[in-house]
């Protein structure tokens, strides 16, 4: 072949731009595909149904990483199943998020000197809704640029008409079930948003305080207890010893002095006492503390609240009106000074619960408020995981499930808030109450009230898989899509929401599981593992890498990185790497349509194609396969590994490397390859659409001439294996990539040109001399051709000429001096692995990496060696 021949022909103009310009694809593309309603689903249709509803979001909130990645993934799942036949239901929302956005409007009206209660109520509710209106759902015009194909005709909200009916209907049943309750009971008070919050709510971290140990009683009765929470001795009912600590039996039974009171207390003896920690003796607080409250239950004894709902202190004058911290410095100065301070230990660092929102100390308070007994809730959401009815993946999480399911508590489900669903309860002028459902009308009549409290946000989000399809009533939407498919979100809301939808679900459908597969992710972290904060400088906007990078390259970065339940790890550089991806897609696409791929036609039998075009098939086959088997067992990241490896690697940089001699030669060969070329990229793009939806739209409507990716039909393997053909091109590539290491070792350019002589007869890789000279840059040899270089490999011998390119002696030196320092790594890692001592001692880490070291070694001396047998002699 000439050196002429080799030139690419000329080539039509592609309908493709010359470069992706995501920017201006992506938001028109998504537009068009709502247009179409493409992302609809139909209750009518006879196609089986796949859904998943979205986890609300927050009205208050922004896109943020957590967002993009689950959201990432769950339009991949619809998208696929949508391509595959079914009716695809992802189901867009968002949640009221009772405190957050409470306090977010409370915010604006303090800039106006204002506070809810200069409102009233119900202007005050009025002007959350106008915000809600003006300022809330920022995050779906987000999801949009994000690529997210959710169903905006049934966008619901927490507190639509319709949710807010199941709200009613779900807690009137409850109650008449005997399963809401309301009690005095120990809550965690957020002494700032003053409300109660849930115990999942309480944020926990070490938090430097003080241990102050101080003598309560006089003379023999005298006992030492200590505490970090000196401000609430002043509600103390009683001190607590342990029934069997023959220290304190004396004094069990009797009173002692309270200090800084005129009151005596009793001592108790309760198991609840570790008589191994500190004294051995505890104070008791019933109304400031739970494990107190329980020991005062048991003991019949007062309960004194001594804070009010901001955390200032209500009684004993000297105190009265300060701030509980402010508050406790004083106690202990007042304590010292009656000389009633054994010991003080400060920086004591101890786990202290925040509230979640704001931050704020939480409170322990003895407050009455609503309740859910979730004890037969509970069970019955463990029973539908341990029978198989819901399936956890990845499964070593139904630990972390059944630890909560199992050990729940009742459910404090009252807020003392003002924008929520409202307590559906009345009470009467004498002491009547009465609980109303949505079709009973409420008592009217001087003296009848309603229940200030309003419901936790997560009873109402509870409700989500169910209500947002309509429950209570029995829509057609309820009978297509429940059960749901997968619940697809962090394993850092198990408890939150979680178990929540699983116990209502189950109550409320009749033992209808909400959905098949609780598929768990991990949480989105900086490139070294480490969380993601603004007071770091490490939160990351993910609106600012997708006007940078595009949507598809953050969209790409996020899979690449999600395996089941583990936190995923994420950094600038890996999304510039996934739009490069994006870009290799769009140039190895637009080659192939100025080539003249195409997808009219039947593909050729297999006689009729190539070695290579056979091979490609076979791969093609097999990725498909392989993609099925790890999408149904949600693994992510192998996914788009496999995806990008058989794209970037045997598609472009094999495949059509391969077929430009193919196509340069002309004739039948030629007008094979590129129909099988248009099939690989037909097949290569669906299946990279569910993830990277924009780009691959582009590439697929302009190669096929299709409507939409979006509604084509998913790929499916033919069954087309070829392990001969697979053996042969695996030959060429060994070939190929040995003769480019050893020209690269030479010192020689990519591009420069070197005579050889190849000796393919009797081997498979005779068709392919063309291919190989092609892609090795290698010339005919001549007839001044003199083998400088003789390389035997994959059963064929390449033979080049270097004369005038390299110094051999100066070659063979430098060659020489490597294979030295190869053989010395050698030895001195077979004399450690040898040396029973050191193995013995050595941590595996250490051995495996010591084993790796010499498995590198033997890998550079045969390598050397087989660049200095192929060198002439200096």
């Amino acid at each position: 072949m000439t050196e002429n021949a080799q030139q690419q022909p000329p080539a039509p103009d592609s309908e493709l731009p010359t470069q992706y310009a995501p920017a201006e694809v992506e938001g028109p593309l998504y537009e068009r595909w709502v247009e179409r309603g493409y992302f609809e689903a139909d209750a009518k249709s006879e196609k089986p149904p796949y859904t998943i509803v979205i986890p609300p979001p927050n009205v208050t909130g922004s896109l943020h990483l957590g967002h993009a990645f689950q959201h990432t993934l769950m339009d991949a799942l619809t998208r696929r199943k949508r391509m595959q036949g079914f009716e695809s239901l992802w189901l867009p929302g968002m949640d009221h998020a009772g405190i957050a956005t409470q306090n977010v409007v409370e915010r604006e009206l303090g800039k106006e000197g204002k506070s809810r209660h200069d409102l009233g109520r119900e202007a005050f509710v009025e002007r959350v809704w106008q915000w809600k209106d003006e300022y809330g759902g920022k995050i779906l015009g987000q999801m949009r640029r994000l690529g997210d194909g959710v169903d905006w005709s049934r966008e619901r909200f927490t507190m639509d008409e319709g949710l807010s009916q199941a709200v009613q209907t779900i807690f009137k049943r409850l109650y008449d079930d005997e399963l809401i309750y309301r009690a005095e009971r120990i809550i965690n008070w957020c002494p700032r948003c003053l409300t109660a919050i849930s115990d999942i709510e309480v944020e926990y971290q070490d938090d430097d305080g003080e241990l102050v140990s101080m003598k309560y009683g006089e003379g023999d009765d005298t006992i030492v207890v200590a505490t970090t929470r000196a401000e609430t001795m002043l509600g103390d009912t009683a001190v607590a010893v342990h029934p069997d600590d023959e220290r304190y039996k004396h004094l069990v039974g009797r009173r002692i002095k309270l200090p800084l009171t005129d009151r005596t207390i009793p001592v108790v003896a309760d198991t609840h006492v570790d008589p191994e920690f500190g004294t051995g003796a505890v104070k008791v607080t019933p109304a400031h503390d739970p494990n107190d409250f329980a020991i005062g239950q048991r003991h019949d004894l007062e309960s004194l609240t001594v804070m009010d709902e901001r955390g200032v202190i209500t009684v004993h004058g000297p105190f009265e009106g300060l701030d509980r911290f402010e508050a406790r410095s004083a106690i202990v100065a007042a304590l010292r000074a009656d000389g009633r301070i054994v010991a003080e230990k400060r920086p004591y660092v101890h786990s202290v619960g925040h509230c979640s929102r704001c931050k704020t100390t939480v409170e322990p308070r003895l407050s009455m408020q609503w309740w859910v007994k979730v004890a037969p809730l509970a069970k019955a959401a463990g029973d539908a995981v341990r029978d198989g009815r819901v399936k956890i993946h990845p499964q070593e999480m139904e630990k972390r499930y059944f630890d909560w399911v199992d050990n729940l508590h009742d459910w404090c489900i009252s807020r003392q808030l003002w924008w929520g669903h409202r307590i559906p309860v009345w009470y009467g002028p004498d002491g009547e109450v009465v609980c109303v459902g949505p079709d009973d009308e409420p008592p009217t009549g001087e003296g009848w009230t309603q229940d200030s409290d309003v419901l936790d946000t997560w009873f109402s989000s509870g409700l989500w898989p169910f209500s947002t399809l309509g429950w209570p009533e029995q829509t057609p939407d309820l009978k297509k899509f429940y059960t749901t498919d997968v619940l697809l979100t962090g394993h850092d809301i198990i408890f939150f929401w979680v178990a929540r939808m699983m116990m209502f679900g189950l109550y409320a459908m009749d033992g209808e599981v909400p959905f098949k597969t609780i598929a768990l992710t991990g949480l989105v972290r900086d490139q070294f593992g480490k969380k993601m904060s603004k007071s770091s400088g490490t939160a990351v906007d993910p609106l600012d890498w997708m006007n940078a990078y595009g949507s598809d390259a953050v969209r790409f970065t996020l899979a690449k990185g999600a395996n089941p339940g583990t936190d995923v790890p994420i950094g600038e550089d890996w999304v510039q790497a996934s739009r490069n991806f994006a870009n290799k897609l769009w140039n190895a696409t637009r080659f192939a349509l100025m080539n003249g791929a195409t997808i009219e036609g039947d593909l050729p039998p297999a006689e009729q194609l190539s070695a290579t075009d056979r091979w490609i098939l076979s791969r093609l086959n097999e990725t498909v396969a392989e993609v099925d088997a790890l999408y149904d067992d949600f693994q992510f990241a192998k996914l788009s590994d496999a995806l990008y490896h058989f794209a970037w690697d045997e598609v472009f940089d094999w495949y059509v490397e391969l077929s430009k001699t193919t196509f340069i030669a002309g004739g039948e060969p030629a007008e094979v390859s590129k129909r099988v070329l248009g099939e690989v990229l037909d097949v290569t793009l669906k299946l990279l659409h569910p993830i990277v939806p924009f780009v691959t739209e582009t590439l697929w409507t302009t190669l096929t001439g299709g409507e939409s990716v979006v509604i084509a039909d998913w790929p499916k393997d033919s069954g087309f294996r070829d392990p001969a053909a697979e053996r042969e091109i695996e030959t060429l590539q060994q070939v190929i990539t040995e003769v480019r290491r050893f020209r690269a070792d030479q010192g020689l350019q990519p591009g420069q040109r070197v005579p050889a002589r190849l000796t393919l007869d009797g081997t498979a890789l005779a068709p392919h001399e063309a291919a190989i000279r092609q892609l090795l840059r290698l010339q005919p040899e001549g007839d001044t051709f003199a083998a400088t270089a003789t390389l035997p490999v994959g059963g064929a011998t390449v033979a080049l000429d270097l004369s005038g390119t390299i110094d051999i002696a100066a070659e063979r030196k430098r060659l020489a001096k490597d294979l030295a320092a190869a053989e010395k790594e050698k030895a001195q890692a077979t004399a450690k692995l040898g040396n029973e001592a050191f193995l013995a001692k050595a941590p595996d880490n250490v051995v495996d990496k010591i084993r790796g070291r010499l498995s590198k070694a033997d890998e550079d001396i045969a390598r050397i060696k087989n660049q200095l047998d192929g060198l002439p002699q200096a």
